[in-house]
């Protein structure tokens, strides 16, 4: 849908964009800046039943719409601007600004006159009356009193050429809102909500639009309405004051508080007030498909991986949740082995990828980041000739704990050789290369245990750590594309990360479990170093595996984990939010689910079977072989 306003009339003049022509107790124009960003970017039909001054619809631009109002003369205004706007300006023209006039313009009985004569008195009066308020007395009569204005802009005939070529596209309805809903709302379609404001008094803003009135009841109706629009798919947009019963009625959704100004109020201390925008997303059953579409075969390329906690499984039903939600751009929080990055990449969309770990920021940069450089075979080889300058680091410190010596030369030669390359992006394939050629190498891939006895003889074992370099050096060019957009890897706490915010944001954080542990340092210490090169780290001289203290995690204790979600929900709550979690751990399904409905208005969960390969200690729960399930709760 085009937010561009095209004109093109033979009596326009001009191509200013459309503004509101009416001044309107109530008006919209001061909050558009807030308004406007929690309009979804695709939808049907825009729909707005209680128009007044129109500022949202004028400042939105919709291609369709349906705008009414339960006000005849206005209406009636709106629909001669539209058909009839030269008649107007030539009438509007002759129009003076004085006060015997403007008394005889104010007895003419409306309902006596041609449309085009009662749009242009409308429009007089709007600018010539008091404070430009609309009133009525209980016969219908308009009623507010000269306004002495020296100068008004009584036929501004720019705004009303613009408007005009709007208001044509727009279909004009008279009628209750209740009405108009229900005979045009569908699903997909916007919907904004601007009724009289709470507290309802003798003196509300309704009283000043016509002559009916708008109870509390009439909000609490209103309310149901607002949760049919939802149940079929409507967006809906509302304001109001900020009143108890506003958010009695709409707590289940996001209500943002606004300090805005009264322009019309009998005294100067009564014009600042407190304004709400309640944000009510359509409703979605989000559910897995049957058979889900198969995934890119980009996707089939990514290096294999025996990451802890990998999503490699997962992805196709990742993928199944997210394609339910319009969106471009991506952050993967947490991105461990980046497959779920690379996915979303190969998928086309813009990826911020992030983790902690550097060995897992050195695969994303790699391999997501980077589009189009790769490391030729040819170099790859020069880095395993030794050089006298290597510093032996690993020789000395991991000496008998991990591999052979003539293994940990040579990781020490690639060390030294791969910190001279100059080329951000080859320098992070020859090290993400590295590093997988030693978790290849290693029984179970993992650095809890000395020595090998877990070797079972597979294939990758009795390979020479040379060949699993240059092995992954080919799987890792073969994995490179480009998917035309800029994406980025991170490597930060993604408690502290500062980036714009995402349309989706994927969390897939450590799991907090009292049966097993969410130690990723502590299983991947010596590829962390590498990638690192024990930079910033404290070595524990003191342990067998000569491990480096780990770093900080809220998510290592259950409260830590939930206040961790907290906040980062908070953080990204104008994001849809998809969080793989597992089912034995910390917090539980029902908390999960109350922390993420603190800053969404809807959270699904959708629970998947899945077996880990490693490290659930199993026995420990039943001798569950493993097998649990992992929910992705979805929150939007």
């Amino acid at each position: 849908m085009s937010n561009s306003l095209k004109i093109s009339t033979e009596n326009d003049n001009s191509n200013n964009t459309a503004r509101p022509i009416l001044k309107w107790a109530g008006g919209k124009t001061q909050m558009l800046e807030d308004i406007i960003p929690k309009m979804p970017t695709k939808y049907g039909r825009y729909i707005e039943p209680f128009f007044g001054g129109g500022a949202v619809f004028f400042a939105l631009n919709p291609e369709e719409a349906i705008i009414a109002d339960s006000n005849p003369e206005l209406i009636n205004l709106y629909t001669e601007v539209a058909n009839n706007v030269q008649a107007i300006i030539s009438k509007l023209k002759k129009y003076e600004n004085n006060e015997e006039f403007f008394y005889n313009m104010r007895a003419l009985d409306y309902n006596s006159l041609s449309s085009v004569d009662a749009a242009a008195r409308t429009i007089y009066l709007n600018k010539t009356c008091f404070n430009g308020l609309y009133r009525v007395n209980k016969k219908g009569q308009f009623n507010v009193p000269f306004g002495r204005y020296k100068n008004p802009n009584i036929c501004d005939e720019e705004a009303l050429y613009a408007a005009s070529n709007m208001l044509r596209r727009a279909t004009i309805v008279c009628g209750d809102y209740l009405d108009i809903l229900n005979e045009h709302a569908k699903k997909d379609d916007l919907i904004f909500l601007d009724p009289p404001y709470l507290p309802v008094s003798e003196y509300s803003d309704f009283k000043r639009y016509t002559k009916e009135q708008f109870y509390e009841e009439d909000h609490i109706e209103l309310a149901k309405e607002v949760q049919r629009l939802q149940e079929i798919g409507c967006h809906v947009i509302l304001t109001n004051s900020n009143h108890p019963l506003v958010h009695d009625l709409y707590g289940s959704f996001n209500i943002d508080v606004y300090q805005t100004k009264r322009y019309i109020s009998c005294n100067g201390s009564g014009r600042k007030g407190e304004d709400v925008i309640v944000n009510i997303p359509p409703k979605k059953n989000i559910t897995l498909s049957l058979v889900p579409e198969p995934l890119p075969r980009q996707v089939d390329k990514y290096p294999a991986t025996r990451f802890m906690g990998s999503k490699s499984k997962l992805l196709t039903q990742i993928w199944d949740i997210a394609s339910q939600f319009e969106f471009e751009s991506v952050c993967d929080l947490f991105s461990g082995s980046g497959i779920v990055s690379y996915m979303f990449k190969a998928q086309g969309k813009t990826v911020v990828s992030n983790d902690y770990m550097a060995m897992s920021a050195t695969f994303t940069k790699a391999m997501i980041e980077n589009n189009s450089i790769t490391l030729p075979e040819i170099e790859a080889e020069k880095l395993l000739v030794k050089s006298n300058e290597s510093d032996g680091f690993v020789s000395k410190t991991f000496k008998d704990l991990y591999f052979t010596d003539s293994e940990n030369d040579l990781i020490d030669t690639l060390r030294l050789n791969i910190s001279k390359i100059r080329s951000p992006y080859k320098r992070a394939i020859a090290m993400a290369a590295l590093i997988r050629a030693c978790i290849k190498k290693r029984p179970r891939g993992i650095f809890t245990y000395t020595g090998d006895r877990y070797n079972d003889g597979r294939k990758d074992l009795r390979k020479s750590l040379e060949e699993q370099f240059l092995d992954a050096v080919k799987d890792i060019n073969n994995s490179i594309f480009d998917n035309g957009k800029k994406n980025k890897s991170k490597n930060s706490d993604a408690m502290k990360l500062r980036i714009k915010k995402p349309d989706l944001v994927y969390i897939d954080p450590p799991y907090y479990s009292p049966y097993s542990d969410n130690e990723y340092v502590r299983r991947y210490h010596f590829v962390e170093g590498l990638a690192r090169d024990w930079k910033e780290v404290e070595i524990q001289e003191h342990t067998l595996t000569k491990k480096f203290k780990s770093y900080p995690t809220p998510f290592s204790t259950r409260n830590g984990a939930a206040d961790a979600f907290d906040v980062l929900f908070k953080k990204y709550e104008s994001s849809i939010i998809i969080v793989s979690y597992s089912s034995n751990s910390l917090p539980t399904l029902d908390e999960m689910v109350s922390i993420l409905s603190k800053h969404k208005s809807h959270v699904e969960v959708i629970p998947v079977d899945y077996r880990y390969s490693f490290g659930n200690q199993g026995h420990k729960v039943g001798d569950n072989n493993n097998k649990v399930q992992e929910y992705l709760f979805v929150g939007y």
